[in-house]
C-alpha cells in the first residue's frame, strides 16, 4: 500500500473511532431521556422533577464544552477525549451502586440531578475531542460528509440508548441500566485509548478564518453556534418530551411511543449523512441550514394547531418536526469549524456544543411549565418560534455583521 494510500485508510478508521465515542456519549444522553416514563414510574418524580433530571446532563455539557473544545486545541484530541469517556463512564457507576431505585435515600432528585450534571460536564469534552480529530484528518472538500458521519453517531447511538436502556431499565431497574452505560463507556476507552494516535494529522491550509482572531470573538462563528442552538429546541423536545406526549396525550403504548423515536432517530442518521454530502457538493450550508430551520418551524407550527386531532397525522408531523431537529447537525458543526480553522475547531466546536446543550437543558425544563399554563398546543408553538428565531438569525442579511 502505498503512503497515501495508507493515510487514507487511516483517517476512515480515525473516523471510525470519534464515532464510536460519540454514539457511546449519545446512548447515555437520548437512552435515558427515552426511558423518562419508566424513570418517572420507578422514582416516583413528577413531571417538573422529572424535567429537571432530564435537563441536567444537557446543563453540564453546556457549562463546560467552550472550556474542552479550548484544552482540545492545546493538549490535542486523544487525551481529551480519554478523560471525557473515563469520567462520565464512572458517574454512572457512582448512580449504579448508590442512586438506585431502590436505594434508601427518600429523596434522591437532587442528587441524580447533580451527578447527570456531573455526567455531562466530563462527557462534554467527548464532543469538541472527536469532532476535532475528524477536522485534523480530513480536508474541506469531504468535511461536511465526515462530519456528518460522525455526528450521525448521535442519532444512531441514540437509536440504540432508546433501546438499551429502556430494557435494562424494565428488566433491572435503573441501577442496571446505570451499570450498563458504565460498562459501554469503560469499552470504549480501551477502544480509543489503543485506536486513536497521539499525533495528529493536521489538514493545513484548508480555512479562510483570519490570522490571530478567535473564535469566540467572531459574529459568523457565534451566527452559526446560535441557529444551533435554537434548531436543538425541535430536537430535544421530541426527544425528551415525544413518548411522554404520545403516551399521555394520545394514548398510545410506551413501545410504540419509543418505536417512534427510534424511527425519527434512524431517519435523522440517513438525514445527516445526505445532508453532509449534499453540502460539500453544493458548497451551501448556510443556504441549507436556512432551509431546515424553515422546515422545523412550519412542522412545528402545524404541529401544534393539530396537536389533538387523528394520531396518523399527528405521528407524522411529529416525524417531520424530529428529523428536521437532526438534519442540521453535521453541516452546522462543519460549517463552525472551518470558519475558525482548523487550529482553533476545537474552540468552534466547543461554542457550538454550549449552545446546543443550553438548549437541551432548557426544553424538557420548559415544557412542563408549558404545559402547565397551556398544552400540547402550546408547547409544540414554543417549538415552532424557535425555530423561527433560527430562520431569522440565518438569513442573509444577519451575516454582514462583522462581530458578536
Amino acid at each position: 500500500m502505498t503512503m497515501a494510500g495508507a493515510q487514507n485508510s487511516k483517517r476512515w478508521f480515525i473516523l471510525a473511532i470519534g464515532v464510536l465515542a460519540q454514539a457511546c456519549f449519545a446512548i447515555a444522553f437520548a437512552g435515558i431521556p427515552v426511558a423518562g416514563v419508566l424513570m418517572r414510574e420507578q422514582y416516583h418524580f413528577s413531571t417538573e422533577e422529572l424535567g429537571l433530571i432530564l435537563g441536567s446532563m444537557g446543563l453540564g455539557v453546556a457549562f463546560s464544552e467552550i472550556v474542552w473544545g479550548m484544552l482540545t486545541d492545546k493538549f490535542g484530541d486523544k487525551v481529551v477525549l480519554l478523560i471525557g469517556l473515563f469520567g462520565m463512564g464512572t458517574v454512572f457507576l457512582i448512580l449504579g451502586i448508590f442512586f438506585g431505585p431502590n436505594a434508601s435515600s427518600s429523596d434522591r432528585t437532587i442528587p441524580i440531578a447533580l451527578l447527570l450534571v456531573a455526567a455531562g460536564f466530563i462527557g462534554g469534552s467527548i464532543n469538541s475531542s472527536s469532532g476535532r480529530a475528524v477536522m485534523t484528518w480530513f480536508q474541506d472538500h469531504e468535511r461536511g460528509l465526515a462530519m456528518s458521519i460522525r455526528q450521525t453517531a448521535i442519532p444512531v447511538g441514540g437509536a440504540l440508548g432508546s433501546f438499551l436502556v429502556p430494557m435494562a431499565a424494565s428488566y433491572g431497574g435503573f441501577a442496571h441500566a446505570y451499570l450498563l452505560l458504565t460498562l459501554l463507556f469503560y469499552v470504549t476507552v480501551a477502544a480509543v485509548y489503543f485506536g486513536l494516535p497521539s499525533k495528529e494529522h493536521a489538514q493545513h491550509g484548508q480555512s479562510s478564518a483570519p490570522a490571530g482572531v478567535s473564535p469566540l470573538l467572531r459574529w459568523d462563528v457565534w451566527r452559526v453556534a446560535l441557529v444551533s442552538g435554537l434548531l436543538t429546541v425541535p430536537q430535544f423536545s421530541v426527544l425528551t418530551f415525544g413518548t411522554i406526549y404520545l403516551h399521555d396525550a394520545r394514548l398510545l403504548s410506551y413501545k410504540l411511543s419509543a418505536a417512534i423515536l427510534i424511527i425519527i432517530q434512524l431517519g435523522g442518521a440517513v438525514l445527516r449523512i445526505y445532508m453532509g454530502r449534499y453540502t460539500d457538493k453544493r458548497k451551501n450550508r448556510p443556504a441549507t441550514i436556512l432551509l431546515i430551520s424553515i422546515i422545523a418551524a412550519i412542522s412545528a407550527f402545524i404541529l401544534a394547531a393539530m396537536a389533538n386531532q387523528e394520531i396518523i397525522t399527528v405521528v407524522c408531523l411529529l416525524i417531520i418536526v424530529g428529523l428536521a431537529g437532526h438534519a442540521w447537525h453535521g453541516i452546522a458543526y462543519t460549517e463552525a469549524a472551518v470558519l475558525a480553522g482548523v487550529s482553533r475547531a476545537g474552540t468552534a466546536l466547543g461554542m457550538v456544543g454550549m449552545t446546543v446543550f443550553v438548549a437541551a437543558f432548557l426544553t424538557p425544563i420548559a415544557i412542563p411549565y408549558l404545559l402547565h399554563f397551556g398544552s400540547w398546543s402550546l408547547v409544540w408553538s414554543g417549538v415552532g418560534l424557535a425555530s423561527a428565531f433560527g430562520v431569522v438569525l440565518i438569513s442573509p442579511i444577519f451575516g454582514k455583521r462583522k462581530h458578536p
